[in-house]
């Protein structure tokens, strides 16, 4: 058995909050006797700021978070903010567009709009109505700029993992999600492909990350499939909530990591705190 490697990835869109402190400090304990690699993904040029990178860099140290591989200490799989690492999500798509699995999408926000299936659970992607889905011309294209890049999925194939903390899930594919972006019309590479590149490219064996994510995992072993990737194991952890039952989310400032800390408490009781509801 390959020895672990886990992995906490952030991105520098705000501040830490209490339910990224329980994910975080979670992977670092299931990563003690193996390596922990810190990722910054920073895709999004409209909402990641240098300043959140070097905040989360405190917030976690501060949490007594140690990790072997990251931005600030470099490692064998460097370098470790995504937009650095363009080149390997470029491979990929290049990958999947020879092998027929992607199409370029020119659908407008208006036309998705109109789609009558909405996002349900945590999911924030509509499944896609399929105006697109039979070009064929993917491989007239030398780069995936201007257009939105989807995946299309396998419909009624059931997508199933065993979650080493929830246990058996399982997803149909055209059911609950639908053909998903792997790059951007303005560019950028999407969530999907960039984690799944990222973490065969680093080799983590164990994805330690919220439960909001579970459909996300999903996608992304279709896309391990497609690019013949090894896949890793996955941990979803349960969601720290507010008091009207709401997921956490960067808005929620008086419980970001840096507020508690101006507040006085100490990093064992900010982790108190986190892991408290487990």
């Amino acid at each position: 058995m390959s020895a672990y490697r886990g992995r906490v990835a952030p991105s520098p869109t705000g501040h830490l909050h209490l339910g990224h402190a329980r994910t975080f400090l979670i992977a670092a304990e299931r990563a003690k006797h193996g390596t922990l690699i810190l990722r910054n993904e920073d895709l999004d040029p409209d909402r990641c700021r240098p300043e959140f990178a070097k905040a989360m860099i405190d917030d976690l140290r501060w949490l007594g978070i140690n990790w072997q591989e990251g931005p600030n200490c470099g490692g064998r799989f460097a370098p470790y903010s995504q937009r650095e690492r363009r080149e390997f999500y470029f491979v990929a798509w290049k990958q999947l567009r020879d092998r027929g699995f992607i199409y370029p999408c020119t659908c407008s926000r208006k036309d998705l709009a109109q789609s009558a299936s909405a996002p349900n659970d945590f999911d924030d992607e509509p499944i896609y109505p399929g105006k697109c889905r039979a070009r064929t011309d993917a491989n007239t294209f030398e780069n995936p700029a201007g257009v939105n890049w989807r995946f299309r999925v396998p419909d009624g194939e059931e997508i199933a993992f065993v979650d080493n903390q929830l246990g058996r899930e399982s997803y149909v594919a055209g059911r609950d999600f639908g053909d998903f972006v792997i790059w951007r019309h303005d560019d950028v590479p999407a969530y999907q492909l960039a984690v799944t590149a990222d973490d065969h490219a680093m080799r983590i064996t164990e994805v330690v990350r919220g439960a909001d994510l579970l459909k996300s995992t999903a996608r992304q072993l279709l896309l391990y499939r497609a690019l013949e990737f090894d896949r890793p194991e996955f941990y979803h952890c349960d969601l720290v909530r507010d008091e009207v039952g709401k997921r956490l989310a960067k808005r929620h400032d008086a419980l970001s990591i840096r507020a508690l800390r101006d507040s006085g408490l100490t990093p064992s009781e900010v982790r108190s705190h986190a892991l408290q509801s487990l």
